[in-house]
């Protein structure tokens, strides 16, 4: 089992009895906590008096900026914050990184309606994580620039050895000084697109922590890390490893991995804190300090039940930023993006049950960002069609609404096989597992039992290999095993690329004029038409003539995509009443590509 499950799972009782305090119990818990007790990094202030300081943090919140069901937002999470700060004035807010790029709402204008949301809220500081590169190197300095709070990172530098980005900053805090510093986790090189960080290197984080921590030792009376690294076990750096080699870190700040850290984690001395993902929850680290020395941190989350059953009512600054970004994007949502020669099918009933050419354009803008051997992508998560003519960016955000990302890995065509199998194992029936595919073709026979239906499949015109290593290049959400993909689960991670919308975009401009098909890529294997009976009362041939009649065949039409039944009786000069009984359809309006319709 992950860190993450044991610590999201194995602390949630004790997390939600103990670790979810109200702001106005949180400056009195903190004062009189004794747990989780740090040697500090030394005086700078010569203070005598105890003080509490609390670090609200966030991190991979991926563009999500409102409210949902399960999201807090950062205008509910504002409210929290400044009515913390009324009783609390020692607070800070923080970010741990994958806050600029994730959802259209950021992506439409590359980041900055995310800063303009995070300017409003109150952050204090912020650390880059890996994502925060999406839109190139140069375009994150922009957004830096833009905020009304550090974007930290000790480790990233330039071709010339300098850092890209300040490394830290000395932050004043009653009298108590605090050295704050950012790390992001090397593993960008490869988790966003090559070419958004070229002339870029990310440099072993522990070695610059040790460095930034003997720069700041003389410097502050604490030293908090916001780390963009993670805990995943798969990871080569750790934030654990960073608190191992560097025990004068009081607290490190969390990201990347996505792990929910109910009351924390102490290592060496060393506090980690993180809050999970997509603004579900947010974290709270208390301090006491005595004479310039850490005597005390505790760490807990506060969770969108909290939000919920406190009926918190947003802070109407940040709404009020939020919608008008909305608004403003109105004019960006128009803008054409290409032309179609055709409708490119999206449609529930096509997409979950057979090939469509939306489908197979999607997959192609998949191969042709990634350079992967083979794109799959489910059908659910293509949700509208686009009608012949112009294409605009809203159009192609509303085929694709999820934000969903590119992600390559490396798998078996074992691994290609199953994946396969899984998709078609509902046909007829609908499912949004369906596979739509680019580089590969496949025939399966519905007629088999689930599991056993794929009868072929080439991988660039060549037969599959059960044993041979392909790249796959997919979405996020199928890569970590979503809709049942959990063959593709604990595959290795080769690259993240931009999300499916921003590919399709640009795939189309690339295109310019769009002639997408339906080409057999995916094909159903048909039964053969059965023998028709002879009518009673129907006069045979003389046994023994020297000819016989071939048994009659009853005629059948193998539907194709976007047929209908109206449109294949028309063709075939009968009504579609007749079609539903001679083929005692419940639903004449539920027919499926490659299933067989026997005529009259």
């Amino acid at each position: 089992m992950s860190i993450k499950n044991v610590w999201a799972r194995g602390l949630l009782t004790l997390a939600m009895a103990a670790s979810v305090v109200t702001p106005v119990a949180a400056a009195e818990q903190a004062a009189s906590s004794a747990t989780n007790t740090g040697t500090g990094s030394g005086s700078v202030t010569g203070s005598t008096s105890m003080k509490t300081i609390t670090l609200f943090h966030t991190n991979d919140i991926h563009g999500r900026v409102e409210s949902t069901k399960d999201n807090i937002g950062y205008a509910e999470m504002a409210a929290w914050v400044n009515d913390y700060r009324k009783s609390q004035p020692n607070t800070l807010l923080i970010d741990a990184g994958d806050t600029f790029h994730g959802q259209t709402i950021a992506n439409l204008v590359r980041g900055e309606s995310v800063v303009n949301v995070m300017n409003a809220a109150g952050y204090d500081v912020m650390a880059a994580g890996n994502h925060d590169f999406n839109y190139g190197t140069q375009r994150l300095v922009e957004l830096s620039k833009l905020t009304k709070f550090p974007v930290l990172s000790a480790n990233v530098k330039t071709a010339d050895g300098k850092r890209l980005l300040e490394p830290y900053m000395i932050k004043e805090v009653d009298g108590v000084k605090l050295g704050i510093f950012g790390l992001t986790t090397p593993e960008t090189a490869y988790k966003t697109h090559p070419k958004n960080v070229e002339g870029i290197t990310f440099v072993d984080p522990e070695a610059e922590a040790k460095a930034i921590v003997a720069e700041l030792k003389d410097k502050a009376d604490v030293i908090i890390a916001i780390a963009h690294v993670g805990m995943d076990e798969s990871s080569v750096d750790k934030s654990l490893d960073i608190a191992k080699a560097v025990p004068e870190i009081d607290v490190i700040i969390d990201g990347h991995s996505h792990t929910e850290l109910p009351t924390g984690m102490v290592e060496n001395g060393v506090l980690i804190a993180q809050a999970g993902e997509y603004l579900k929850n947010i974290g709270r680290v208390d301090l006491t300090i005595e004479n310039g020395k850490v005597k005390s941190k505790t760490a807990a989350l506060v969770m969108k039940k909290e939000f919920t059953d406190k009926k918190i009512a947003p802070d109407q600054a940040v709404l009020d930023i939020v919608n008008a970004v909305k608004k403003e994007q109105d004019a960006v949502l128009k803008e054409v993006v290409g032309t179609t020669s055709v409708k490119l099918v999206g449609d529930r009933e096509v997409v979950r049950v057979g090939e469509s050419n939306l489908g197979n354009l999607i997959t192609d803008a998949m191969l042709s960002e990634t350079g992967a051997d083979v794109a799959l992508t489910n059908g659910g998560g293509i949700r509208a069609s686009i009608e012949a003519g112009s294409i605009t960016k809203g159009q192609v955000i509303t085929v694709l609404p999820f934000g969903n990302y590119i992600q390559t890995k490396k798998v078996t065509g074992a691994d290609l096989k199953a994946a396969l199998e899984h998709g078609v194992s509902a046909y007829p029936e609908s499912l949004g597992a369906f596979p739509h595919v680019s580089g590969m073709t496949f025939e399966f026979d519905a007629a088999q039992p689930k599991g056993s239906r794929v009868t072929a499949v080439l991988v660039k015109g060549q037969p599959l290999d059960l044993n041979k290593t392909y790249v796959l290049a997919t979405n996020d959400f199928m890569a970590a095993g979503g809709d049942n993909y959990t063959m593709f689960k604990s595959q290795p991670l080769l690259n993240d690329y931009s999300s499916l919308e921003e590919s399709l975009i640009t795939h189309i401009r690339k295109l310019g004029m769009i002639n997408a098909a339906v080409e057999g890529r995916i094909k159903v294997k048909a039964a053969p038409a059965a023998a028709a009976q002879p009518a009673a009362g129907s006069t045979a041939a003389p046994a023994g003539s020297m000819t016989e009649a071939a048994p009659a065949v009853a005629k059948a039409y193998i539907v194709k995509s976007g047929d209908s039944l109206w449109k294949i009786a028309k063709l075939n000069k009968t009504t579609w009443q007749t079609l539903q009984k001679l083929n005692k359809l419940s639903n004449p309006n539920l027919i499926f590509p490659g299933q067989q319709i026997v005529l009259p």
